[in-house]
């Protein structure tokens, strides 16, 4: 059985961007939820946003699943003129992505105040956020991440660019650093 790279990679990452704008319509539900003040229903959506983030974690591993070589060979060179308009293309690009910031950067302090019910829930989905930073790295180092930088922040590591990102995001999603950091193995912290 021949493996085609860019379709895994390419089908994944829309699994990935599907994931990630169910997320969104959690997130949303969620903040209006809250505003109801129905916490059956924001536990739920919180939950289940979750559940996506997870999810998306999974289809970023699966991206990934094929060699270095590949990558390399069949993959990289597609993400570059003339395959795409843009010389710097990143997935910070997609309106999936603008999106997720601007509701995690307006939820900052809901989850600054979030009642004490949502305690936990908020707890494992900050650890699946983890765990998605994980998943995307491994898959960055993988193909070389840890060796320079993408396609659109060429200097330093990319590895590295993920984790300052990581940890924007991660003030931003637990304001009160209520949830201990993950392991090192995940992410560091500059």
């Amino acid at each position: 059985m021949t493996v085609d790279a860019q379709k895994i990679w390419k089908g994944f990452h829309w699994s990935f961007f599907i994931n990630i704008q169910g997320l969104i319509i959690c997130l949303r539900r969620f903040e209006y939820s809250l505003v109801l003040g129905d916490l059956e229903v924001a536990q739920t959506e919180l939950a289940t946003a979750t559940d996506l983030m997870n999810a998306s974690g999974a289809a970023m591993q699966l991206a990934g699943s094929f060699s270095r070589q590949m990558y390399e060979s069949q993959v990289r060179p597609t993400m570059s003129p003339p395959y795409v308009k843009a010389d710097n293309f990143s997935g910070l690009m997609c309106w999936e992505h603008a999106a997720l910031m601007q509701i995690w950067k307006r939820l900052g302090s809901t989850f600054k105040h979030l009642p004490d019910e949502l305690q936990p829930q908020h707890a494992e989905f900050v650890q699946a956020y983890f765990k998605l930073v994980a998943d995307h790295k491994a898959v960055c180092q993988k193909f070389g991440g840890d060796e320079g930088g993408s396609l659109r922040f060429e200097d330093g590591k990319a590895t590295e660019t993920l984790d300052k990102f990581a940890q924007v995001r991660y003030a931003q999603i637990d304001p009160n650093q209520a949830i201990a950091r993950c392991p090192p193995s995940y992410f560091k912290f500059s």
